[in-house]
């Protein structure tokens, strides 16, 4: 099916994949992410999101909740590094409730004082839980040692002291600056008229004069202001019974002509085939690790890439050793033409049965749709993965994987 787009005198952007399901998957994508904060703003897109379904002119904090829940759907959001959403899964005839909600919150949300206080202490308690595991915290420590004093550089959810500090009118200028049609995509997914959807969006998303004065800040920030970190082999004592290992590197930007090369090498590596190298090596051969994984991350103008596992204290030197064996294999020679068809193979089947998630294949083209204004087919998809090439996948290794190249960071 093809999608169907048109953009708003509002200046927001609307993306529909039809379906003939009866469930709807819809939401806005906004670009505003902890990368939009300014300088003592750490943590304030994570926190206006939690305080965006606390009250609007019209509903409270528990009609926000009853309104999709009491109909048997879901409202939920998320905030990430570049971007904020909010989004809903309703049977279609609860389409028109699910709109108005979503446009109430996101352009109407009124921040409450009393609730700021409230949902900050929410937030600490969030940021203790997730200072509780390790293997997740890791990553994020990760990037910050990579773009350590660039707004890629500090988690997501901030620091409780930071967090303490903010009142109503930080979030609400937050908002202000940042939830406007303008730099927002409302995509659903599902049976649902579009002409009908449009005028629905019409009525609820009108830019004042305000929203249509305010400049859009360019979710892509120029790669010269990106700190040129050196590698470095960090050791964290936070007395975890097993060690956390983390190995990578910055990496390829969302539209970088190598980054279909790294995604095909990344799946072959450590991707989430039981068949990757590093399982092989380091689990199923070796019986070190319960868990290894390898990750590419895409921003704007930048990307991470970095090898995981977890394994017993006296084993990291082992695996590290057994790690940098396989990258060096994939630096010394180009795959053959049959292990490329091979890995070609299963990475387009992965994202074939990956789209079967409805909800995050809604989410997936949302995200594309609002920073590239492209629509997603897999079509175009398989064909870039068809057209890399053993010596392009090569080229990436010799790139990324030189060991003067990396950095590890090792919470024990």
């Amino acid at each position: 099916m093809n999608y169907n787009t048109k953009t708003l005198a509002s200046g927001l952007r609307v993306i529909h994949l039809p379906s003939t399901s009866s469930v709807v998957y819809c939401g806005f994508q906004i670009a505003a992410g902890t990368r939009d904060e300014q300088p003592g703003e750490e943590g304030l897109a994570h926190l206006c999101e939690h305080m965006t379904f606390k009250g609007t002119e019209r509903r409270n904090a528990l009609q926000i909740i009853n309104s999709l829940e009491g109909l048997g759907g879901e409202l939920n959001a998320f905030t990430n590094k570049e971007s904020t959403v909010y989004y809903a899964v309703v049977q279609k005839e609860h389409l028109r409730v699910a709109v108005d909600v979503l446009a109430d919150i996101v352009f109407h949300s009124q921040y409450p004082q009393a609730e700021v206080e409230r949902e900050v202490e929410v937030v600490c308690d969030e940021i203790e839980s997730y200072n509780d595991s390790p293997a997740e915290l890791i990553y994020d420590e990760f990037e910050n040692l990579l773009f350590d004093g660039h707004p890629l550089g500090h988690n997501i959810l901030g620091t409780a002291d930071r967090l303490r500090t903010y009142t109503s009118a930080d979030v609400m200028n937050f908002a202000k600056r940042h939830y406007l049609p303008m730099k927002s995509v409302f995509f659903a997914y599902g049976d649902v008229d579009f002409h009908w959807l449009v005028k629905q969006l019409e009525k609820v998303v009108t830019a004042t004069p305000e929203m249509s004065e305010s400049p859009m800040n360019p979710v892509v920030l120029d790669s010269v202001s990106l700190p040129q970190n050196p590698a470095a082999d960090i050791v964290r004592n936070l007395g975890t019974h097993q060690a956390h290992v983390i190995i990578g590197s910055r990496a390829y930007a969302v539209n970088h002509p190598r980054r279909m090369a790294l995604y095909l090498l990344n799946n072959l590596l450590g991707g989430p085939g039981m068949n990757a190298r590093l399982n092989l090596v380091l689990r199923e051969r070796h019986g070190l690790v319960y868990t290894v994984e390898s990750i590419a991350v895409n921003y704007g103008d930048t990307g991470v890439w970095s090898v995981y596992f977890g394994c017993d204290p006296h084993d990291v030197t082992r695996c590290r050793r057994l790690v940098r064996r396989e990258l060096d294999k994939l630096m010394a020679a180009p795959l053959t033409k049959t292990r490329l068809a091979v890995a070609k193979r299963q990475l387009k089947g992965q994202i074939a049965i990956a789209c079967d998630n409805r909800e995050q294949f809604a989410l997936d083209f949302g995200k594309s749709f609002l920073f590239d204004g492209k629509e997603r087919h897999l079509d175009d998809l398989f064909r870039r993965i068809d057209a890399v090439t053993a010596d392009e996948v090569q080229a990436v290794a010799r790139e990324l994987f030189p060991e003067e190249k990396l950095t590890t960071l090792i919470f024990t």
